[in-house]
């Protein structure tokens, strides 16, 4: 067990198994930490404290294996998605991955939307969604883990659908399951920060195990790595920007065809053919967007790219995927352009667009979410 004889320690900030003899692997702690009152891997101790992150020798299967294990228990299944990222953090294949548990669909972030957004109809929207994917959900809340938001509504509910079981909080990396919890587990009980929060993905590292009573338990579960989610090709600096502290405020563009948006330099939307359009986007405050001339785009991207473009950062753009471009025609219905993990514009008319997103995370259409 790596240097521990008496007992198995779990790190109370991740959840892998705390082990003394490789600096290199999970759960690493040195000796003269084993006796204090809070016993975390170094790695948690140096993003608790220090807001650092260190590589450990998992790799997304090894996720994924451990989150399917649930198949094998009995509870209560509580998806998280990020309701700013939907097409990034729906775990499309959750059933197979959890088995035949009922589900609970939990949108987080919700304070991220702009305030006029109808709660009702984003409910219903997400309901549909997830049954075009053969998810079938019990009931679907709308959260904000950070402002406490619809947590004393979904806490009752839990304690009803999950019949004294265990509840499993699932997600994608990156949507926020770890500060759920902690809210949830704050508001009930006083307890602060039981669980490590981070910007970073992967923080989670195996299963933690909170007691909701004398037999059953609230267990975080690792994040399932989905790759289009944007968190995966940009720098920790350009994550912060690119990820909404705070209620997003529309930003109006009113274009005609033959113009450009750009997103920082991290994608790019031409309006191709159409009347002119008010382009409504959605995207972090922090977030620049550049307008220009279709005919330019090429040359302005090529030239500033990191520069009056930017994010990207220098570290981002060393491994940034190159742009791939997608066509859509839209008629008439009011449709989200998605860029996922980015942010999404909404365009209402009969118009041809092109979207440019890294390879890898590829634009999406939707019917408009608000």
């Amino acid at each position: 067990m790596g240097g521990i004889e008496d007992e198995e320690l779990y790190c109370q900030g991740c959840g892998a198994k705390i082990q003394t003899e490789d600096p290199d692997k999970a759960g690493y702690t040195p000796k003269s930490s084993l006796n204090n009152e809070e016993v975390l891997c170094r790695r948690c101790f140096r993003l608790k404290h220090y807001n650092e992150i260190q590589d450990v020798d998992m790799d997304e299967s090894d996720f994924l294996d451990m989150v399917s294990s649930i198949q094998e228990k009995d509870g209560l299944v509580v998806h998280i998605i990020d309701i700013f990222d939907v097409n990034g953090s729906l775990i499309h294949g959750l059933t197979r991955i959890v088995g035949n548990h009922p589900i609970i669909l939990v949108g987080n972030k919700v304070d991220l939307l702009p305030k006029s957004t109808n709660k009702q109809k984003l409910k219903q929207w997400l309901r549909t969604t997830v049954n075009d994917y053969g998810i079938k959900v019990k009931d679907v809340f709308l959260v904000s883990s950070v402002k406490g938001d619809g947590i004393d509504e979904l806490a009752d509910a839990l304690d009803m659908y999950r019949n004294n079981k265990d509840v499993y909080v699932v997600g994608a990396t990156n949507v926020g399951k770890s500060t759920f919890i902690n809210r949830l587990i704050k508001d009930s009980t006083g307890i602060k920060d039981v669980i490590t929060t981070s910007y970073f993905p992967g923080t989670t590292l195996g299963f933690i195990k909170i007691a909701l009573d004398e037999n059953s338990y609230m267990v975080d579960t690792p994040g399932i790595v989905n790759k289009q989610q944007m968190a995966h090709y940009v720098s920790a600096k350009d994550l912060k920007i690119i990820h909404p502290k705070k209620e997003i405020k529309q930003r109006v563009y009113q274009l005609h065809s033959g113009q450009t948006l750009f997103f920082g330099g991290l994608a790019r939307l031409d309006f191709v053919k159409g009347e002119k359009q008010s382009f409504i986007c959605y995207f972090s405050n922090e977030l620049p967007i550049h307008r220009t001339k279709l005919a330019n785009a090429d040359a302005l991207y090529a030239k500033h790219v990191g520069e009056m473009l930017t994010p990207p950062d220098k570290q981002t753009l060393k491994n940034y995927p190159k742009l791939i471009k997608h066509a859509f025609r839209i008629n008439g219905e009011k449709t989200d352009i998605v860029f996922p993990g980015l942010g999404w514009v909404s365009v209402l008319g009969n118009v041809t667009v092109e979207a440019y997103s890294p390879e890898g995370s590829n634009a999406v259409i939707r019917k408009s979410l608000i």
